[in-house]
């Protein structure tokens, strides 16, 4: 079968971050103050890197609005590199934890700061109860898990307008009940030369030739990683070329870029779990192409405006694409696919599989 190359499905559109078109936004934030505004952001890195677009729809409409986004601490150096956000408030309660006790303290801890909305972003009954214990006056999100009093302003989500996770984002941003516009802006992340120099010299790399940076973990399972030996033929390929070769990932992915780097014969440079967050930012700013699964940092590489390929197995490139115009998607499209599922159900991960090395390549230099 042959495979199919897709853009962002549907397709994002090509829009300058600085030029952000007008939005229609409820009257209740129309007023002669700046709006001073609590996002309850969500657990993931792809997610986390979408919801600017959110946060630059709130300043488009009122640039001196301010953005505190209260997240998981280990998002702090993506939430740095977003210059919509004033300040980012560690969520001190464990992912997936209820703990009612510490939630309705940090809730308590906020009221000081006079809130004047809360957006929620995560669908969970536990990530509104912070905003409702802060008392925050408007309370924003979408209804689920018994949301029914702890939000105050509850929208209705029509998967089928709102197909996109980023989409889905920026709708909170806006008028309950609106036409979703046909255009929103792309997360745009800021890095600096200080930034990059700094891990340059900490991890002893340099610029003298091109890079091509490659991603091959994805924390939500194997279902999702493109084999490692397709990886490593991708790489081989490279340093044939002259260029450097750096594996990204966190400690996790460590296990995956060692064995890219036995594959390519030690020609990489692995990484993984070598820098921060905040580092694999930067230095993913320095790639001339990236090739990555659909992973946290497929969507790091999208919002710093690289040339991209992504490669999808189980998941859906419609539903959770790298917002680039500088990306693209590769899916075949399977009968089987996307499954969503962490383990290849069938047992042989054909949606992978057979998107070989010698179609992402093509892909890479078309």
């Amino acid at each position: 079968m042959p495979y199919i190359m897709t853009a962002c499905c549907p397709p994002v559109p090509k829009i300058n971050h600085v030029d952000v078109p007008p939005f229609p936004f409820s009257h209740r934030h129309v007023n002669s103050r700046s709006q001073n505004i609590l996002i309850v952001g969500p657990s993931w890195v792809g997610d986390m890197v979408m919801a600017q677009s959110l946060f630059k729809v709130i300043k488009a409409h009122d640039p001196g609005a301010i953005i505190d986004v209260l997240a998981p601490a280990w998002s702090e150096p993506l939430l740095a590199r977003m210059p919509e956000v004033r300040k980012a408030l560690v969520m001190s309660v464990g992912h997936g934890q209820l703990q009612l006790k510490q939630r309705y303290h940090l809730g308590r801890s906020l009221r000081a700061k006079n809130y004047t909305q809360a957006i929620i972003l995560p669908n969970s009954f536990k990530s509104a109860l912070v905003p409702f214990w802060a008392r925050i006056p408007v309370r924003t999100g979408y209804l689920g898990e018994f949301r029914w009093g702890v939000l105050n302003d509850a929208r209705r989500l029509d998967k089928r307008k709102l197909r996109m996770t980023v989409q889905r984002f920026v709708a909170l941003g806006l008028d309950a009940g609106i036409e979703f516009p046909a255009e929103f802006p792309l997360p745009a992340l800021a890095v600096s030369r200080a930034g990059i120099d700094a891990a340059l010299k900490r991890l002893q790399l340099n610029e003298k030739q091109p890079v091509l940076a490659l991603c091959p973990g994805a924390e939500y399972g194997p279902a999702k990683r493109w084999p490692v030996e397709y990886f490593a033929q991708v790489a081989k390929s490279y340093i044939a070329r002259g260029w450097q070769v750096w594996l990204f990932g966190s400690d996790r992915d460590a296990q995956v870029t060692t064995q890219v780097s036995a594959l390519a014969r030690h020609g990489c440079i692995d990484l993984a779990g070598r820098t921060t967050l905040g580092e694999a930012v930067d230095l993913l700013s320095l790639a001339e192409i990236v090739v990555s699964n659909d992973s946290g940092l497929m969507h790091v590489a999208a919002s710093l405006g690289r040339k991209l390929t992504a490669v999808y197995g189980s998941s859906d490139p419609g539903y959770t694409p790298p917002l680039s115009p500088l990306a693209k998607t590769l899916s075949l499209g399977l009968p089987c696919s996307p499954c969503f599922k962490r383990v290849c159900p069938l047992g042989h991960t054909n949606c992978l599989r057979q998107l070989t090395p010698e179609k992402v390549l093509a892909s890479i230099d078309a």
